[in-house]
């Protein structure tokens, strides 16, 4: 890593994706995403039950017995799996794993990993905490009420103001995330609002969804979200290559980055709840009649429950881009 002062979307694109960097280390990182930090996927299987709901109702609006599932930001592909084991009978699906890091052994053989998404296809686009890991610049106001790239020190993660932001970095701060209070800080999601129209231009039709950590204008945080993950605590964010870099994702922005289909902005607890997944707990008369599906049920409500909690994973942005297919299908 370098001793030089570097912007943070340099420094963090080097730190994580570089050769050696923290997704491509299986030194670093040898459990993958899993042993740093636990996703919805991790949480419990209701939720690759849910997202195969979601296929299976993408394949019907698009009136496919054949339908593509594009996981990006792939992991270890774990959500590929549990989806592949839930599709309901009769769906043929071609999946994709879109990941940096090397194919992991033993992963299901008709899955196909590449590095990007691939074009054309026709079926389900899902990125599950995939945008908050894509890097951005921060900037920060200084005394004078000038917004400023905050510059890195990859080594130990000292920082400094550098140049004033400008271009289109300063037009999207403008729009999206005003800044005018000295010390008030900002990760400037321009690269995400990229990110994510190229990840929608890709399906030829179907239903594209981000699923992540975010805000939205009006609700921005005043000193920005950037930090780390190692071994499933938060740390100091370094750009050295030891920990994982995240910052919430501005889902606004990357909504209104894409100008073809349908858009919905909502939350993980209104998404879920929608392909069935409930943190209702069972009647206690079933306790009676069949204990042994009072426990399963007892369970699948606990496991609900997390995955829609208020203050936690229930409060993730869902955003949906629809393309080519009935947006009153949700």
């Amino acid at each position: 890593m370098t001793e030089e002062w570097q912007g943070w979307r340099e420094a963090a694109e080097t730190a994580l994706y570089g050769d050696g960097g923290f997704y491509r280390s299986p030194v670093r990182s040898p459990e993958g995403p899993a042993g740093h930090f636990r996703t919805s996927v991790h949480a419990s299987p209701l939720f690759a039950r849910a997202v195969a709901g979601l296929l299976a109702r993408t394949a019907e609006e698009l009136g496919l017995g054949t339908v593509a599932l594009v996981d990006v930001g792939a992991g270890r592909g774990e959500l590929l799996t549990g989806v592949l084991a839930a599709v309901p009978e009769g769906l043929e699906v071609v999946p994709y794993g879109v990941e940096v890091a090397a194919r992991p052994p033993g992963l299901d053989p008709r899955i196909v990993w590449c590095a990007e998404p691939p074009r054309g296809v026709i079926g389900l686009l899902f990125a599950n905490e995939w945008l908050d890991n894509v890097p951005v610049d921060v900037a920060e106001v200084d005394g004078d009420g000038v917004a400023r790239y905050v510059e890195v020190r990859s080594s130990e993660g000292a920082e400094r103001l550098g140049a004033p932001v400008g271009g289109a970095d300063a037009a999207w701060l403008e729009r999206w995330w005003p800044l005018s209070v000295p010390g008030e800080r900002a990760e400037i999601g321009l690269p995400r609002d990229e990110a994510w129209a190229g990840a929608v231009g890709s399906l030829a039709a179907g239903l594209a969804v981000a699923v992540d950590y975010a805000h939205v204008r009006g609700g921005r945080p005043p000193f920005g979200t950037l930090t780390g993950f190692r071994g499933g605590r938060e740390v100091r964010p370094v750009p050295d290559g030891s920990c994982d870099l995240t910052a919430h994702v501005a889902l606004d922005a990357c909504a209104a980055a894409v100008d073809r289909g349908a858009v919905e902005l909502t939350d993980q607890r209104a998404a879920l709840g929608r392909l069935g997944v409930s943190g209702e707990r069972p009647p206690l008369s079933l306790a009676a009649t069949d204990p042994a599906a009072y426990v399963r049920a007892l369970a699948a409500a606990g496991e609900a429950a997390e995955l829609t909690a208020r203050g936690g994973l229930g409060d993730f942005g869902w955003l949906l881009h629809r393309v080519g297919t009935s947006p009153e299908h949700g």
